[in-house]
């Protein structure tokens, strides 16, 4: 690790022709702490934008056809995205979902309670 955090040094440390470069490195050198935590903690993402991924089938969807002509068309667009969505993070099929719910199945239980019961399951992991 210091091995890195010596190269990170002389790396950013440099002196070049181009301010513009000059301020990039100052401003990186000054979060090299931040920077370099990723290698002691790789579980940490090195992006922050879930969120933008939580919408990005959505986006692709809206450029692809163009959007929807009516606010309940909105509504009824981000309700099957949202659901979509949630059944990925969940694992669970999102077909499966639909056709459980549609067909008054029953063997998929509510988000809810999956999320509990995951929860719970998690908590009881030593």
């Amino acid at each position: 690790m210091e091995g890195l955090r010596a190269r990170f040094e002389a790396i950013f440390s440099q002196k070049t022709a181009f301010a513009t470069l000059n301020q990039t490195l100052k401003r990186l050198k000054t979060h090299q702490r931040e920077l370099l935590l990723v290698l002691l903690r790789p579980d940490i993402p090195l992006h922050t934008n879930a969120s933008e991924n939580d919408i990005r089938g959505y986006v692709k969807w809206r450029k692809i056809s163009g959007g929807t002509r009516s606010d309940l068309g909105r509504r009824c667009r981000d309700t099957f995205a949202s659901l979509k969505k949630t059944c990925r993070k969940l694992g669970i099929s999102f077909w499966d979902y639909l056709n459980d719910r549609i067909g008054h199945i029953g063997d998929i239980p509510p988000f809810p309670q999956i999320v509990r019961e995951r929860i719970l399951a998690a908590q009881a992991v030593p």
